[in-house]
């Protein structure tokens, strides 16, 4: 599903170049539940600014769904990224003025799907995430754990071929993250790829694999026994 070879980024800061990413080579088959670790400037968020197509690698390969990724305008990115990816955010990326169906709606309408096909795909997917009694609510009136899921549901609603999550749980607290990861887990059961970027421990261990980044290298790449997210009652 994700092919990366020889991945190289560095930013100019001044006069000075900072080297991010150092020849990154990394799969994803699909279905697989990722997760990207790394402590703060490891470059695990640079790379999933160019796996989500939001920035763009100095060098090196990245092909997603057998299509290479390179040479996009704006214009071209959006529709791949519209086309191929959804995702969350720590800070749920709400519109306010918006309600929760809305928000979900979004991505439908940048894909042309009509209104009324919008309007039925959003409901459904509100209520995929147990959001059915608040879908007329604006982001103002939801708790973070609703924000975030409605954020699910927006991510889910044009049904990508990957979900990327950067720190879905960063703002939540423990037993809302879990209810969080465990909605993420049920979607991967479903057969949907995702990469998870975390720097917590057992949230990456509820994923089924974890690759640990360090200095814009990838140190260690491993399978793991997938802890299964447990909502409390």
């Amino acid at each position: 599903m994700i092919k990366i070879k020889g991945l190289h980024k560095s930013y100019r800061i001044g006069k000075n170049s900072l080297h991010v990413l150092k020849g990154i080579n990394f799969n994803v088959e699909e279905g697989e539940m990722v997760a990207i670790m790394g402590s703060s400037g490891s470059g695990k968020s640079t790379l999933l600014n160019i796996i989500g197509m939001l920035d763009v690698a100095d060098e090196g390969e990245y092909t997603l769904d057998n299509i290479e990724i390179k040479d996009l305008d704006e214009t071209k990115a959006a529709k791949y990224r519209n086309r191929f990816l959804g995702f969350i955010f720590q800070s749920f990326n709400l519109i306010n003025y918006k309600t929760a169906l809305e928000n979900v709606e979004l991505p439908l309408y940048y894909q042309k799907v009509p209104r009324k096909e919008r309007q039925e795909k959003a409901t459904q997917y509100l209520a995929k995430v147990g959001l059915t009694d608040w879908i007329k609510h604006l982001p103002s009136e939801l708790s973070g754990g609703q924000k975030q899921r409605v954020a699910i549901a927006r991510a889910m609603a044009a049904e990508p071929k990957v979900l990327l999550a950067d720190e879905p749980t960063g703002a939540l607290d423990s037993t809302t993250s879990n209810e969080v990861m465990q909605l993420i887990q049920e979607i991967n059961d479903e057969g949907k790829t995702i990469l998870v970027v975390t720097h917590e421990n057992d949230i990456a261990n509820m994923c089924k694999r974890i690759v640990q980044l360090k200095d814009g290298v990838i140190i260690e790449d491993k399978i793991v026994e997938q802890v299964r997210a447990l909502a409390h009652v």
